[in-house]
């Protein structure tokens, strides 16, 4: 199988390159065209073209996207361009190239975390801020563009060894100060990218016949602030850590305060629980001190 991995430089992409490459022929795509990957602007709709007529792919994974949530909110049109727009043009390219399948990464905010149960994929859309509501319109510009074709995968609160995320942020804020707040009324499903990445291994293996929306995060279910906690205890890391609300965090954008995700379309496809990819991702970093299951020694509030 030939597949067409855009976004390759990022976090997610650098783990899909290391999960297919043994059993796939693959060829990396990024806005920056750094090391092997070839150069690709999903804003730039032939662009794209040229690359999916060159390479003929039979799967296309997009993982590319302005994932900054905060940012989105003040740089409308940079989100939208490459969460809307782009991933449509993305699903027109594999149409264009011949049929390509396209597996489509979105996300958890989707969803306006009202629920108080796990949203499956039949739950309807109703995002809060300008990352989710532009996320949508991207799942919904693959719908439409590629019908039959597509599998949209939502994650969620995405983590591993490589790119910028919540883990890397914490083992940094915690060794720089003695007290750290973090939100304890958000509850979601962290996900190590190692582990997203065989899952869509086995959804592009058995699933391309079967399009429509997958769910597929890390198993079990946190806060922010959980997180954290397991994070500095594994780290071996001591840090004050007090939780603190959305409301006064303040954060730009608002966020789902309940956004984990239920698998039912793929149940075969079970991802290992979300501290046990913490354990991987700590280890990767070189960041383990902690055997998991041991007694935490942070002082939370």
């Amino acid at each position: 199988m030939k597949v067409l991995i855009i976004g390759a430089a990022g976090q997610l992409g650098y783990d899909l390159k290391r999960t297919f490459a043994p059993r796939h022929q693959i060829l990396g795509a990024d806005v920056a065209g750094s090391g092997a990957e070839r150069k690709v602007d999903i804003a730039e709709p032939n662009n794209l073209v040229e690359l999916a007529v060159e390479y003929q792919p039979d799967v296309v994974i997009n993982a590319a996207a302005f994932t900054n949530v905060d940012g989105c909110q003040t740089r409308r049109q940079d989100c939208w361009e490459v969460n809307a727009t782009g991933a449509g043009n993305v699903a027109r390219a594999c149409g264009i190239c011949g049929g390509a399948t396209l597996i489509h990464i979105s996300t958890d905010y989707v969803f306006d975390g009202s629920k108080n149960e796990p949203y499956t994929e039949h739950d309807p859309a109703s995002p809060l801020g300008e990352y989710g509501k532009s996320k949508f319109a991207g799942e919904e510009a693959v719908r439409k563009e590629l019908p039959g074709k597509h599998l949209i995968v939502r994650t969620a609160w995405l983590f591993g060894a490589h790119g910028h995320n919540f883990v890397k942020t914490m083992l940094k804020l915690g060794r720089e100060r003695e007290a750290l707040s973090v939100v304890g009324d958000q509850t979601g499903s962290p996900t190590y990218a190692g582990h997203l990445a065989a899952a869509l291994l086995a959804l592009a293996e058995n699933r391309l016949g079967n399009p429509g929306v997958y769910h597929m995060t890390g198993g079990g279910q946190c806060s922010w602030y959980e997180f954290a906690a397991e994070i500095f205890r594994l780290a071996g890391i001591q840090v004050h850590l007090k939780k603190t609300t959305s409301e006064e965090f303040k954060a730009p954008a608002p966020r789902p305060a309940y956004s984990v995700l239920a698998n039912t379309r793929a149940p075969e496809i079970k991802m290992p629980h979300w501290s046990e990819g913490l354990v991987e991702c700590l280890t990767e970093l070189g960041e383990l001190k902690t055997a998991g299951g041991l007694p935490g020694t942070n002082k939370l509030v």
